[in-house]
């Protein structure tokens, strides 16, 4: 498995986990009727830096990074992480979550904070603690699920400093 910067080739075939993920309407507070270069804005333009995971020319999920917040909050970073369905439970989401505190360090980031961790994502809030991270906040009945109606969403958070 190799970690690349994204390209807009490489989000092509990327467009439709990503599609999917926001139509489901079950971890991220997305538009669901984005377009596929609306998609690429949010995902590629605006953050600092966006990477995939590729095995064997396949794209398996894909990260972005981003400050959390301007000027005195600069040193704090934000990710988003997305995994195609067919590559789910096999560490790609781990993999990328360590390679974007690799980078955050890099790009001079302290710490990484996930803002609106949806609580019924059991999935990744427990990967999320195995890596480090901690929950410092619960904001109830902020995301609107598909199935579920109103849920609370977790503020996660890791120093990643020395």
């Amino acid at each position: 498995m190799n970690i690349i910067p994204m390209t807009p080739a490489w989000f092509s075939q990327f467009w439709p986990t990503f599609a999917a993920i926001i139509q489901a309407e079950e971890t991220y507070a997305f538009e669901a009727g984005l377009s596929e270069q609306q998609a690429y804005e949010l995902w590629c333009v605006l953050p600092t830096e966006t990477f995939v995971l590729v095995e064997d020319g396949e794209l398996l999920g894909s990260y972005y990074i981003k400050p959390n917040a301007s000027g005195p909050g600069a040193h704090v970073c934000n990710c988003g992480y997305m995994v195609a369905a067919a590559a789910r439970g096999k560490g790609v989401a781990q993999r990328l979550c360590l390679h974007s505190q690799q980078r955050a360090l890099a790009l001079r980031f302290k710490a990484m904070q996930f803002n609106a961790v949806v609580s019924t994502n059991t999935v990744a809030v427990a990967l999320w603690q195995k890596l480090g991270f901690e929950v410092v906040g619960r904001v109830p009945k902020a995301y609107q699920h598909k199935s579920l109606g109103l849920v609370d969403t977790l503020v996660m958070y890791k120093w990643l400093a020395d």
